[in-house]
């Protein structure tokens, strides 16, 4: 099936509800409209009212009804229309969703998936275009994931679908529906805590995840005409991080760029920097740069196409980086 994200995110909810009569579905406008941007089109047909359901427009009420469910043998699925939205329901996250397995020793968890589009690209309004997954790595028992491409995005939102805590999962609205690629029929899964190597190389190691990942790619490969041999990593989830994968190649290149759109101060990029330094600077042969966004909020409309990192400002920071 070649499928674009979107599709993959559509096709993995058709998989999973027919697999398990236990997994819901609801949030703002899923049902009766197939969602914002079509996500779960098709699904209240097939499945009914009974497990796919339009919600009320309370955050806090959608996660905490999702947590409610997860606890009472349910695997809930719930989505929050636009990630900017999220924080009312930072509370449910914190407090219970994550929580739960240690308050209650293992009695309890709370198998749910929190769905939500993230970051800039579409001109959207104020609120609409946050990339804030930092804040949400932070939370111990809560996963988050990223998928960059639609084979990730299936096997990845069954994963967490399945998984037995509760998964956060941050869909690159920027860039689901600009891709095409074959992905497997039926179910299948990506397994979250591991990261991918999109492309080896020997000078440098170029880190990115969501959206970022293709202008990442583009970059790397305008700069292979001048001999620049990127390696590159797509962390596909940022909690829990994949280390190993990441300690890995920097030992081997000795350089590393981060390209996130997030904002940089307080950005993954920071944490990811950290870990290098803490397990290998002596290994270092330049200092780690950053690509980000800016420490605004998102500008609306055009304005956006300045705030995101495009291909020349990683092109930029990849050559100063190899020639330091």
């Amino acid at each position: 099936m070649n499928a674009t994200i979107i599709e993959a995110v559509n096709d993995a909810l058709h998989e999973e509800m027919d697999n398990d009569e236990k997994t819901v579905v609801f949030g703002q406008d899923v049902a009766e409209s197939g969602g914002v941007f079509r996500a779960t089109e098709g699904l209240k047909e097939e499945f009914g009212g009974d497990r796919v359901l339009d919600a009320p427009l309370s955050e806090i009420a959608i996660v905490g009804g999702a947590v409610g469910l997860a606890t009472h043998g349910f695997r809930p699925i719930a989505e929050i229309q636009f990630s900017g939205f999220l924080p009312p329901a930072f509370d449910q996250l914190v407090t219970n969703a994550s929580r739960i397995r240690w308050r209650t020793r293992g009695e309890l968890t709370a198998p749910m998936v929190v769905r939500t589009p993230y970051g800039a690209g579409v001109r959207a309004l104020e609120h609409h275009s946050e990339s804030l997954e930092s804040i949400y790595s932070h939370i111990p028992g809560l996963k988050v994931a990223i998928p960059s491409t639609p084979h990730d995005a299936k096997g990845m939102l069954i994963s967490a679908i399945r998984d037995p805590d509760p998964v956060l999962f941050m869909e690159p609205k920027h860039v689901y529906r600009s891709y095409r690629e074959d992905i497997d029929e039926g179910s299948y899964t990506e397994p979250l805590g591991e990261a991918a190597v999109r492309q080896e190389g020997e000078d440098l190691t170029v880190i990115s995840w969501g959206a970022m990942m293709h202008k990442t790619l583009e970059a790397v490969d305008n700069l292979a005409d001048e001999g620049i041999d990127a390696e590159v990593i797509d962390l596909r989830t940022i909690s829990p991080l994949d280390k190993e994968t990441v300690i890995q190649s920097v030992t081997k290149t000795g350089r590393c760029v981060v390209v996130h759109e997030a904002a940089k101060t307080g950005g993954f990029g920071a944490e990811l920097v950290a870990t290098i330094n803490d397990e290998i600077l002596m290994y270092l042969e330049a200092p780690i740069e950053r690509v980000a966004g800016f420490d605004t909020p998102v500008p609306g409309l055009a304005m956006e196409d300045y705030y995101i990192p495009h291909p020349p400002r990683i092109e930029e920071a990849i050559k100063d980086t190899v020639a330091h």
